[in-house]
């Protein structure tokens, strides 16, 4: 049985979702993620609930929360499972791009090269937003691309955690918008 909880940000309405133990999903109202979890469950406290958005509480107070709420990850290929590992090892307040995790990814398999859409599609199959920071990856050249919780929404975590927005831009069109 799956779960749902709503949470009201400073970005707007965030949903969470758990298999009871665990918290499987994490997105914003109204984002293209949407799509990727059944908002038909039924609303309940958990424990789970009350440690993520203890969470965010902390996060959306612009401070760097020192726990990880216990998530779990389903449908993990070995692709994804790397492209997650290396997304959650992007520090509070700093970005790479796709291409570095292209690159590094090619590194550690040995290849010549990685595909940075490749990555770009695992990034953005990530079901847990914010607390896997997919926010923090952008465009080689600056570009807020590629975010399925909404550019807006990037924006503002990337402001949250104090970034410089000046090295940033807004595609006037792309799959983020």
């Amino acid at each position: 049985m799956e779960y749902k909880k709503t949470y009201s940000s400073p970005l707007g309405t965030v949903y969470m979702r758990s298999d009871g133990k665990y918290l499987t999903g994490l997105w914003f109202e109204g984002s293209k993620d949407c799509v990727k979890h059944n908002i038909e469950l039924e609303e309940r406290d958990l424990e789970i609930f009350d440690e993520t958005i203890k969470w965010l509480d902390i996060y959306f107070n612009g401070e760097k929360p020192d726990f990880i709420p216990k998530y779990k990850i389903e449908n993990l290929t070995p692709f994804r499972k790397q492209v997650i590992d290396i997304i959650n090892k992007i520090p509070y307040g700093k970005v790479v791009t796709y291409k570095d995790i292209a690159k590094r990814i090619a590194r550690e398999k040995g290849l010549e090269k990685m595909s940075s859409q490749a990555v770009g599609g695992a990034v953005g199959w990530n079901p847990i937003c914010i607390i896997v920071p997919c926010h923090r990856v952008v465009g080689t050249n600056g570009s807020l691309t590629g975010y399925g919780g909404g550019i807006n929404n990037k924006v503002g975590l990337l402001k949250i955690e104090g970034n410089d927005m000046s090295k940033f831009f807004i595609p006037k069109r792309g799959s983020a918008l």
